[in-house]
């Protein structure tokens, strides 16, 4: 993610990065979990499946000092045992789901990825929590889930953010 679409997602975050619990999907280096952390947030676990992003990932960390706030996990990041911690003990307040370009452009990714967003918002987001999913700005408009999710997407350039808020109780 370049740098001036981070900014611009953490600035349209604002207050809901302090002390939040963030899980950061497809981590790469870390710079959005780490910079969830260096803007107030609690804690963040981290999935990263590729070996040379987990290295570089697991450096910063450590470089930063942040151990005791981080856990990173090597694995597929749409696999739900990775997040199965957050399910019986705590949720996310936030989610950073930054998947490579091809597996949203294909359709068979792109439909992988819809259902893990819908199981994340259902099952590990809170109230008050949000999901943010990073792609390219033309595939935005058919990036859709079911549910009553508050939507709102972002352009910058070929990059684009969506944002699914998570405002109101949900039925049981």
């Amino acid at each position: 993610m370049l740098d001036r679409v981070r900014e611009a997602m953490f600035s349209t975050l604002g207050r809901r990065v302090e002390g939040a619990r963030v899980l950061d999907l497809f981590a790469g280096s870390g710079s959005l979990g780490l910079e969830a952390l260096s803007r107030g947030a609690q804690s963040a676990r981290m999935i990263e499946k590729d070996p040379k992003a987990l290295a570089i990932l697991r450096s910063n960390v450590d470089l930063l000092g942040m151990a005791e706030r981080v856990q990173v996990v090597r694995g597929d990041a749409l696999r739900r045992e990775l997040w199965r911690p957050l399910l019986s003990d705590q949720a996310s307040d936030l989610v950073f789901l930054d998947p490579p370009y091809p597996s949203i452009e294909s359709p068979a990714g792109r439909a992988e990825i819809l259902l893990r967003v819908e199981d994340l918002l259902r099952d590990v987001v809170p109230t008050g929590g949000c999901l943010v999913l990073h792609a390219p700005a033309r595939a935005l408009e058919s990036l859709r889930i079911r549910g009553t999710w508050r939507r709102d997407e972002r352009r910058y350039g070929n990059s684009g953010l969506l944002y699914f808020f998570s405002e109101e109780e949900r039925a049981p």
